[in-house]
């Protein structure tokens, strides 16, 4: 085929891909069924084994997997040390609990319940044992529970289970039939090459991507930022795919160097659109590869399956938990939520194709069993929320300031207006996030033990980043008239649980947010104008009763015109309540007079 045919067959297959992917996302998001199912069923209907629309699906999967590599780098990200402190006894008990006895109660099924060897088992009952990170927590964000204490403890278990993919991955080669490549090194080498490069990787982050990402923060360059964020992703996997390891493994390690740094919330929500369109071709392709001949010749094996593939984690779960001293309803809830099969399970039985452990055709039917049990998981939440919550006088609270990742307010701007601001919400307990451009103002914060997360804050997918749909407040306290109805209403449209706060440059700066539906303004330089203007009349021997008086009638003289102003757009409205030589207030006492 020459270059033009190649072009044009390409674009077909991006337009089939795509216009496939909207359609079947769409309709199973309405039908409450999550976008990964959609993209499944979508590959499943235009690949080779379907209406044959499009083929290729293997060269396609293989560029579909840097989605799992970008998952892995996100999932790094997460690991912020506090937030991984305090979620310890969550993420390293319980999920090693689940992933341990779900995988064992599942490879005992299928050895003892089918005629597959105990390797095969095993390469097939751990992957069923991991969970949908891309189905449970977009269900837990929407619904408001990710940082409730149920939601948290999916998000531990969710989060050790993404990394025992690296372990799994380990134990399937371990297994694998097939005989190593010439150039493979030999066990004990690899073991040295891994610590190598973990240790060469977090001192690459430290002295090379760091000094990088503030170097690119200080031109103020936000497509450099998409490039020096993508860079460090395929770089760090790149590294490991030299040595013969684990590209997740180096993508994983690449989040946890930057957990820590001022440069998270902007790297998520840079690299955070490209994760999810490779995400989704990713399960396109493993629903092209799907067989659906094979499905439809053994369709009970793949229901029964699925059904004790459900019925087996969510038991188990239960039983975890109630360990773990979670109450009955929460427990039960908690297993009916983690029960269905996980993304990453599609990638270990590609690996377990690859290694000779199963057939081609098993891995189509347990993709299937994968599928199926997906799509009973908002079925099984609807019945968990009617039936198996508690009574609603026994509503689920937030856990309070800790430490963690979860704040209730966030702060734009962090310089001397936005310090006072938020300092005074510490004061209170509140947790804060920071946020601010100034690489300068976030070295010297960091000296008085302040952490400012670098990025534009007003953008909507960085402060999404942020948390900023649980927290109770945003407070804009950047400098000079940089926020009008362009920065605010995507803002006010996307958060609508959360008072904005806004600080004002000047009258007219308040005019134009006087048309927003936010919380409150106030303008930067009118406090300390009064104040000084109180201190002057008290110079000029004013007394305190008529100073007093004095403000009062300047403070409603001037909301009285802003009002107004603000109605009408007009900076001149109502200027005779302005105070001028001839226009004074009458004074007690006689102060009234010429000075």
């Amino acid at each position: 085929m020459n270059e033009a045919g190649h072009a044009t067959l390409l674009l077909r297959d991006g337009v089939l891909l795509l216009g496939a992917a909207i359609v079947f996302v769409l309709l199973f998001r309405r039908l409450g069924l999550g976008a990964t199912l959609g993209y499944l069923v979508a590959g499943a209907l235009i690949g080779p084994k379907g209406l044959a629309l499009i083929g290729g699906a293997e060269s396609k999967l293989g560029i579909a997997e840097l989605g799992i590599v970008l998952l892995l780098f996100l999932v790094g990200l997460e690991l912020n040390p506090n937030r991984l402190w305090r979620l310890r006894r969550d993420i390293f008990g319980l999920g090693l609990a689940q992933v341990a006895a779900c995988g064992i109660a599942i490879t005992a099924i299928i050895y003892y319940g089918t005629s597959f060897s105990g390797a095969a088992a095993i390469a097939l009952g751990l992957p069923l044992a991991l969970s949908s990170t891309a189905q449970v927590l977009p269900m837990l964000r929407s619904a408001g529970r990710l940082n409730t204490p149920s939601g948290e403890r999916a998000f531990s278990v969710l989060l050790f289970q993404d990394l025992s993919l690296i372990p799994m991955i380990t134990i399937i080669a371990a297994l694998s039939r097939t005989p190593p490549d010439a150039g493979t090194p030999p066990g004990w080498l690899l073991g040295l090459y891994t610590v190598g490069a973990v240790m060469g990787l977090v001192l690459a982050g430290r002295f090379i991507l760091n000094p990088l990402f503030k170097l690119i923060g200080r031109l103020g360059e936000r497509e450099l930022f998409v490039a020096a964020g993508l860079f460090t992703v395929l770089a760090s996997a790149a590294v490991m795919e030299a040595l013969h390891l684990s590209t997740a493994l180096g993508a994983f390690i690449a989040g946890v160097m930057l957990a820590d740094s001022p440069y998270r919330h902007e790297l998520e929500s840079d690299v955070e659109p490209f994760r999810t369109i490779l995400l989704g071709l990713f399960f396109i392709a493993v629903g092209m590869m799907l067989d659906l001949q094979v499905i439809a010749e053994r369709p009970i094996f793949v229901i029964v399956m699925a059904i004790a593939v459900v019925a087996t984690k969510t038991l188990v779960m239960f039983g975890i938990a109630k360990l773990f001293g979670v109450p009955n309803r929460a427990a039960f809830s908690f297993g009916l939520l983690l029960s269905q099969g996980g993304e990453f399970a599609f990638v270990l039985f590609t690996q377990a194709r690859d290694a000779l452990l199963i057939e081609p055709e098993a891995a189509s039917l347990f993709g299937a069993i994968v599928t199926l049990s997906m799509a009973t998981t908002p079925f099984l939440m609807m019945f968990s929320r009617r039936f198996v919550t508690a009574p609603s006088g026994k509503k689920e609270e937030r856990p309070g300031p800790d430490g963690g990742d979860t704040p209730s307010a966030i702060v734009v701007g962090y310089g001397r207006f936005g310090q006072t601001v938020s300092q005074m919400l510490m004061a209170s307990g509140t947790q804060v996030s920071l946020i601010d451009q100034d690489i300068e103002m976030i070295d010297i914060a960091k000296k008085f033990d302040a952490k400012v997360h670098y990025g534009d804050g007003t953008r909507v997918d960085l402060l999404r980043q942020a948390g900023a749909e649980q927290v109770r407040a945003i407070i804009f306290c950047v400098d000079g008239e940089q926020l009008g109805k362009k920065q605010l209403q995507p803002i006010l449209n996307a958060f609508p649980k959360a008072a904005i706060l806004v600080r004002a440059f000047d009258r007219r700066h308040m005019m134009v947010l006087g048309q927003l539906d936010i919380a409150g303004a106030v303008r930067e330089l009118f406090e300390s104008a009064v104040l000084l203007g109180r201190e002057a009349l008290e110079a000029v021997g004013i007394g305190d009763d008529n100073v007093d008086k004095i403000e009062a009638e300047y403070r409603r003289r001037d909301g009285s015109r802003l009002e107004a102003q603000v109605a009408t757009g007009d900076l001149a409205e109502k200027r005779d309540m302005m105070f001028t030589h001839d226009r004074r207030l009458e004074l007690d006492d006689g102060e009234n007079r010429q000075r």
